[in-house]
């Protein structure tokens, strides 16, 4: 069984600190002062990490898998 594995990343030059990411999925976002960043950098697929990029107002949150950008969602 292959698993597939998901790159976050949060560009912190862009992040605004809302916390939509970290109170969407606490266990892989975390506000750390005015920024978000991440607690991991791979995760397995899950549409919440999706919802999270999606729901960024900043549009600060890249998901990828093998290289190719799929979240945020357009």
């Amino acid at each position: 069984m292959v698993t597939m594995s998901w790159q976050v990343e949060i560009d912190e030059h862009v992040c605004i600190g809302s916390g939509m990411c970290a109170a969407l999925m606490p266990e892989v976002f975390v506000l750390d002062g005015a920024k978000a960043r991440t607690l991991t950098s791979a995760v397995g697929a899950d549409e919440t990490v999706l919802d999270a990029a999606d729901s960024c107002p900043a549009m600060a949150i890249t998901v990828t898998e093998g290289g190719r950008e799929i979240g945020p969602r357009p």
